[in-house]
């Protein structure tokens, strides 16, 4: 898929964690704001009727819609991404810092990848 399908289809919704960037922290970005999901994300997705797969970006995306608690669970999330299916699809940030990430654990890039590839055309 290309840029401009992505962006201008209307397939696609992208719903940050909060609408406001907190800043930067010791070892990456602060957190969004306490209550500011539970809040606007159930009213905005009301205007979602049809989503079929929703993706689970980095730590704090997973911990509130898994509605478990934020830690060191990212890796094992990704890896056991199957286990969320077919509704929730986790995923590690694709931030430039995770590339240490990324050499560490191989298997998101031959395993992970191509099935998020395969299941997004799919829908499409």
């Amino acid at each position: 898929m290309d840029e401009d399908a992505f962006y201008n289809s209307g397939y696609f919704a992208v719903l940050p964690m909060d609408f406001y960037f907190p800043g930067h922290g010791k070892s990456g970005d602060l957190p969004p704001r306490t209550g500011f999901a539970e809040k606007w994300h159930p009213q905005l997705l009301q205007e979602l009727p049809d989503i079929q797969l929703t993706l689970l970006i980095g730590q704090y995306a997973q911990a509130y819609y898994l509605q478990e608690k934020i830690s060191g669970k990212v890796t094992e999330r990704v890896k056991h991404y199957k286990d969320y299916l077919p509704t929730y699809f986790p995923l590690v940030h694709p931030s430039p810092r995770n590339q240490i990430w990324m050499a560490k654990n191989p298997w998101f890039e031959s395993e992970v990848v191509p099935d998020l590839k395969k299941r997004i055309k799919t829908i499409l």
